[in-house]
């Protein structure tokens, strides 16, 4: 792809420029200084907001998720250092905005038109990926791309977001893999949830995980594999065909991600987190998401940078699967 994909036309002057060599405090934020698109006629990958956490069960926030990585990742340059992999060459690559939410007080509502904004990305063809947001809004996500065909899930996080009803609501972010399991969007064999920890008032959810037949990985476990081999089980279970990524915040430790709405302590590191994701190359993923994203806990930016960092990761492994196409 030629470096023109990527350029941007200033629509006063009518210049041309490349985005990524100019100034990083200047312009209107998108992900990463990617092109804000018009359309989906040009976007191979599309960089999403949802500015939702109606889903919470305690601490609000994590709708200001978005709008804060947009900032921070204007710190994301477009090489990657390990693999020398330019996602910005490979595809073309677009904002394509914040899901607009018209009910917000109605979580079934809410769920919907994350739906219908998802499934006009999946009608043109495009690949997603997603900055929260509760977890809550995964659900949807996975019900659009999973509906043909039930997807893998790799999942890190601290907790294993299979739990049932709360508070009368099926729709929360403790449950959107158990309702993406119950309607055959995710198959939990070929799902893998990293990073689990933190006392629970009931083993609903940890028993539903195991008992559906995915493979949780506590982090006790995870600190005997070491990533690599955490990566071999990743691989096993998930294997070569269609899958999705899901990144929480809280499956890292709170020292290196503070805000976020459920913090658990003695989570990975941020070094870890960015393995596990680098060590994802040549699976076929087929989108992803980093959620729980909380910027009012975190008033220094760090978690914000965190979520930029770990979505630029996910976009080069999404950016090469994308280009072989």
């Amino acid at each position: 792809m030629s470096d023109s994909k990527h350029q941007r036309t200033s629509p006063v002057t009518g210049e041309t420029y490349e985005p990524h060599q100019a100034l990083r405090h200047t312009e209107i934020a998108t992900f990463m200084r990617a092109p804000l698109a018009r359309s989906l006629d040009d976007v191979d990958i599309a960089l999403v907001g949802i500015p939702f956490d109606g889903g919470v069960t305690h601490r609000p926030g994590a709708r200001h998720g978005p709008r804060e990585i947009r900032n921070m990742s204007t710190m994301m340059r477009s090489n990657h250092h390990v693999t020398r992999f330019n996602p910005f060459d490979a595809c073309r690559i677009g904002d394509v905005g914040d899901v607009r939410f018209e009910n917000i007080y109605h979580l079934d509502e809410s769920i919907g038109s994350i739906e219908r904004f998802y499934r006009a990305l999946a009608d043109a063809g495009v690949t997603p990926l997603a900055a929260g947001g509760d977890h809550s809004v995964t659900y949807p996500i996975l019900k659009v791309l999973g509906e043909k065909e039930p997807l893998g899930l790799v999942h890190v996080d601290a907790h294993t977001d299979t739990w049932g009803p709360f508070q009368g609501s099926k729709f929360h972010h403790g449950a959107p893999f158990r309702l993406a399991c119950d309607g055959g969007h995710i198959d939990p064999k070929r799902t893998i949830q990293i990073g689990i920890r933190g006392a629970q008032n009931t083993t609903e959810g940890w028993d539903y995980s195991r008992e559906s037949g995915m493979r949780v990985v506590f982090i006790e476990e995870f600190e005997d594999l070491g990533v690599d081999g955490v990566l071999d089980e990743v691989r096993r279970v998930v294997g070569d065909r269609p899958a999705y990524v899901s990144f929480d915040v809280d499956g890292l430790d709170p020292v290196y991600a503070p805000g976020t709405g459920t913090p658990e302590v003695g989570g990975i590191t941020t070094r870890e987190g960015l393995r596990l994701l680098q060590g994802l190359r040549g699976m076929h993923l087929i989108g992803g998401d980093v959620v729980e994203v909380a910027p009012p806990y975190d008033p220094s930016g760090n978690t914000a940078l965190v979520g930029a960092t770990l979505m630029y990761e996910i976009l080069c492994l999404l950016a090469e699967v994308r280009s072989l196409k």
